[in-house]
């Protein structure tokens, strides 16, 4: 992760109403409005090209195109792939990068900024029971519906406890509104927990016929 040296203290934010995400998790996003292709191409041109992924909230769908509220905490992602199309639009990866607080808006460019305070990296892990029943709920959430990817994703022990965490809590259906909950947990035994307890439910909603079917889409 990025060293609090190189987090800038305004950063452009991207709101959105279905997309959260985490610090090592990679982001592609198709970009069209254009207000974010100025944003894009603005962050294309800065030394520290960042931009931060925030949640819409509230009734947002009337004042879209203005500036409807959004959840304050966030993550940043940083640009790794840019590719601009011939109408000017934009094809983009962002990874996450670190969790932020917005503080107040500020600039006067078309698309949001936001001066931000950030949160200092993780300094927890799991233990080896907490990653192990993790892993196990987590696998039978994803087998019963894609075994191939179950038996790749979770025979691979190479991950550190911070991105298994942030992986699953990016890549399982959860509800938009669950997954900031998991990225307001500060430490990773707080949001392992929490998920811990999102993949319990939605088991069981799965084998009670109800429910989504608990993978990425």
């Amino acid at each position: 992760m990025a060293g609090d040296v190189e987090l800038p203290g305004v950063i452009p934010i991207f709101p959105l109403p279905n997309v959260v995400l985490f610090p090592g998790v990679p982001l592609p996003l198709h970009i069209f409005e254009e207000r974010y292709r100025d944003m894009v191409a603005d962050a294309v041109a800065s030394p520290q090209p960042m931009i931060g992924m925030v949640l819409l909230r509230g009734d947002w769908k009337g004042g879209y195109h203005g500036r409807p509220q959004v959840y304050p905490v966030g993550c940043v992602g940083r640009l790794v792939q840019s590719d601009r199309l011939e109408d000017g639009r934009y094809n983009i990866l962002l990874r996450g990068t670190r969790e932020f607080t917005v503080e107040d808006e500020v600039g006067d460019t078309r698309y949001r900024q936001a001066r931000v305070r950030w949160r200092p990296p993780p300094a927890d892990g799991l233990n080896g029971d907490e990653r192990e029943d993790l892993i196990s709920l987590a696998d039978e959430l994803v087998r019963q519906n894609d075994p191939t990817t179950a038996d790749r994703l979770f025979s691979d022990d190479s991950m550190s406890d911070e991105l298994l965490v942030n992986f699953l809590s990016y890549a399982l259906d959860f509800p938009p509104i669950e997954k900031l909950a998991l990225l307001q947990a500060a430490a990773i035994t707080n949001r392992a927990h929490r998920l811990r307890e999102l993949l319990q439910l939605t088991i069981a909603e799965v084998g009670s016929g109800g429910g989504s079917d608990g993978w990425i889409h």
